[in-house]
């Protein structure tokens, strides 16, 4: 048993627990319940619930979201249109998300999978200086990507 100010009671049974808790108008809480034996505390629940979810709360508040998002193109890009895709990625990467980078290749364009991977490496030329690779391109079926990751800063 631990008192509200956290000073050790000792072990006693369950109802001078309750009526110690309901002299002082407190709640008794269970803090281990699998001990043996269980270590109960006399507190306000409602405050501690409260302290609790403001804990919480303050957490998600300083976590960050990481997004990824996704460019497509074809391995016959041209060079213009890969540095339009290239400054958006920019973009992506500067607001701290990553980018996965995938080239479809339709019909027979499978077979010169040479051209994807030479589409790949000058796409990430042009953006080397704003993310780094985290995951090499990789051929899945009709599709080559690869994830980009924000440079730290």
């Amino acid at each position: 048993m631990i008192d509200s100010n956290g000073e050790q009671l000792g072990i006693m049974s369950n109802k001078q627990a309750l009526e110690m808790a309901s002299e002082r108008m407190l709640d008794l809480v269970k803090i281990a319940p699998m001990a043996k034996p269980p270590v109960c505390k006399i507190m306000d629940y409602g405050k501690y619930t409260f302290e609790q979810a403001k804990r919480d709360r303050e957490a998600r508040k300083n976590q960050k979201v990481i997004n990824i998002k996704e460019i497509r193109f074809s391995p016959k890009i041209e060079t213009h249109d890969l540095q339009i895709k290239a400054k958006n990625a920019q973009k992506f990467l500067t607001d701290g998300n990553k980018v996965k980078v995938t080239i479809r290749f339709r019909g027979r364009e499978v077979d010169h999978v040479a051209f994807g991977q030479k589409a790949l490496e000058r796409f990430f030329d042009i953006i080397k200086d704003y993310g780094s690779i985290e995951k090499p391109a990789k051929l899945e079926g009709r599709n080559m990507s690869m994830v980009l990751t924000p440079k730290q800063q």
